[in-house]
């Protein structure tokens, strides 16, 4: 599942409610499908919930085993992948904290989810997750507005992959994962790269050395600096044009 977050302004964390339960004070509540819940029913959701943690590169499914259950993360980052039958290996995308996982009406998963860092997460049952959803209509209204989001920007990856250069093609990521951490900690500039820049090319259509190739000459022409964790950008406009081509 690719970014569910929307295009707005970063949302601030939510307020404490008077609820006990931890989807009270959960801090990715505003970014997530529960934001369209009051407190009394975050506690009976909260009541569904097994809080679980990851290592890094610890699997949370694997693409063809029953979907049994569904996830909301709540911190770390997660890679999205498809095995094709020669064996290569397709990600197709990246979970971020507020990302919702398993919303899919198949009953197999279609890919597996594997950590790319110390993830916490929300684990509902599939089944009593769906029943929660045929109850709560606005639960089911914000489900179909992420879906939609998400069938957008399946449509923009196609394009990605089909019609820009490689450099456009890293810029595009860039920027759109900058865009995605500022909803979460409101940075304007910083893009972590929990990913590997072999994962990158992975998403992107591209050989490792591409990737590393365009990150230098982005680097280079002062668009980004390279950072332990990842890139800071440093000529956004610049990198929106490329992106935007």
């Amino acid at each position: 599942m690719l970014d569910l977050q929307s295009e707005d302004a970063p949302l601030t964390l939510c307020p404490n409610g008077k609820a006990s339960s931890e989807c009270a004070h959960c801090k990715v509540r505003a970014l997530s499908l529960c934001s369209a819940l009051e407190p009394d029913e975050l506690e009976a959701m909260d009541k569904l919930a097994r809080h679980v943690s990851f290592d890094r590169h610890q699997t949370l499914f694997s693409q063809g085993e029953d979907a049994e259950s569904v996830y909301n993360i709540t911190a770390g980052s997660v890679r999205l992948f498809k095995l094709l039958p020669d064996g290569r290996r397709q990600i197709v995308g990246f979970a971020l904290p507020g990302d919702f996982l398993g919303l899919s009406l198949s009953e197999r998963n279609a890919f597996s989810a594997e950590t790319l860092s110390a993830t916490s997460a929300c684990q509902f049952p599939r089944a009593a997750f769906s029943d929660l959803l045929d109850a709560k209509p606005h639960l089911l209204r914000r489900l179909h507005d992420m879906a939609g989001h998400e069938l957008s920007l399946a449509q923009d990856q196609m394009v990605i992959l089909g019609r820009r250069t490689a450099e456009e093609k890293v810029a595009s990521f860039l920027v759109g994962l900058r865009k995605r951490w500022a909803r979460i900690d409101g940075s304007t500039v910083r893009a972590p790269l929990p990913m590997s820049r072999l994962d990158i090319g992975d998403y992107l259509g591209l050989t490792v050395e591409t990737v590393s190739r365009m990150m230098t000459k982005l680097a280079r022409e002062k668009a980004i600096v390279i950072t332990p964790d990842g890139v800071r950008l440093l000529d956004p406009a610049r990198l929106e044009a490329l992106a935007e081509t």
